[in-house]
C-alpha cells in the first residue's frame, strides 16, 4: 500500500489539474446550413466529453481456461449538449443536416448527399489551458453525422432556465496526439495555439 505524502502528490501536480471547462467545439455544418450555424455552435456547444478509447477482448478457451486477446477497436457515439437560442440556428441546422440523411415524408436521401463525402464532416473538441493561451490536447473526429437530437422539455413552471438539448453523433474514428495517425490529421501539436477544425473527409 503507497504512503501518504502529500508533498508529493502536490509535486506531481506540475500543471495544477486540467480544467473541465475550459474547451471548446467546432463543426463545419453541411453544406453551411444557415451560414452562422457553425460559428453559433462554438458558443452554444455548452457540454461535451474528450472521447475514450476502447480496444475490444477476444477469449479463447483452453483447457478450461479462458484466455484474452486483442481485439478490433470500437468507436461509440459521441454526444454534446447545445444551449437553444431563440433563432433556433443550431438546431434548425442539425435538422436540416438530418432531413438531408433521410427526408420525414417520403423516406428518401437528398440526392446531393448520397456518398459519405457529401454528408459527414470533421469536427475538433479541444481542451486549453487554463491561460486559455494554447491548446494542450485536441481530439479530430472523422466523418461525423449526427444521429440523434434530443427534445426539448417545456414546463410553464420553468422559469429562470434555458432549453438545452443534446446532440449525438457517430463517427468513423478520432485522432489525436496520441494516435498513429496524429501527423495526417491536421491536429495542431499539443501547445500550439489552436489552428481550427480540419475541413471535410
Amino acid at each position: 500500500m503507497a504512503s501518504f505524502n502529500v508533498q508529493e502528490f502536490r509535486a506531481q501536480m506540475t500543471g495544477d489539474g486540467a480544467r473541465p471547462n475550459l474547451f471548446n467545439c467546432e463543426l463545419p455544418f453541411l453544406g453551411n446550413l444557415l451560414g452562422s450555424a457553425a460559428i453559433k455552435y462554438n458558443f452554444m456547444c455548452r457540454a461535451a466529453q474528450l472521447p475514450g478509447s476502447t480496444v475490444n477482448q477476444v477469449p479463447v478457451n483452453y483447457f478450461g481456461r479462458e484466455l484474452k486477446f486483442a481485439g478490433n477497436r470500437t468507436f461509440t457515439e459521441w454526444t454534446v449538449t447545445i444551449i437553444n437560442d431563440e433563432d433556433f440556428a443550431v438546431r434548425r441546422a442539425f435538422e436540416l443536416w438530418m432531413s438531408r440523411l433521410n427526408s420525414h415524408v417520403a423516406n428518401l436521401r437528398d440526392i446531393n448527399y448520397l456518398s459519405p463525402s457529401q454528408y459527414q464532416q470533421n469536427g475538433t473538441v479541444t481542451q486549453f489551458s487554463k491561460s486559455a493561451s494554447r491548446a494542450i490536447k485536441v481530439y479530430n473526429f472523422i466523418g461525423m453525422f449526427p444521429i440523434d437530437i434530443s427534445p426539448i422539455e417545456l414546463d410553464w413552471g420553468a422559469n429562470d432556465t434555458i432549453e438545452e438539448y443534446a446532440v449525438t453523433f457517430a463517427y468513423q474514428w478520432w485522432e489525436s496526439d496520441s494516435t498513429d495517425s496524429a501527423a495526417t490529421s491536421g491536429a495542431p501539436a499539443v501547445g500550439s495555439p489552436f489552428q481550427g477544425p480540419p475541413g471535410g473527409p
